[in-house]
């Protein structure tokens, strides 16, 4: 079932407060979230607010990764 938000890209930076759970209900609306988090440092897949989005790790601080 497609949502409201499909065809929508969001782009997520991995940290803390509201912006995980506010990724997850935009992507459990259609929306395609992709997480992006530091290299080393991606979550467990077990965890709640992960769903429905993809996750790639980078380190931003190098020039390759950009």
């Amino acid at each position: 079932m497609a949502g409201p938000l499909t065809g929508i890209s969001i782009i997520e930076m991995g940290g803390i407060g509201p912006a995980p759970f506010a990724a997850m209900m935009l992507a459990d609306h259609g929306a395609d979230v992709v997480r992006v988090e530091r290299a080393g440092m991606i979550g467990f897949d077990s965890d709640p607010l992960r769903r429905s989005r993809r996750s790639i790790a980078l380190d931003l601080k190098r020039p390759e990764a950009c």
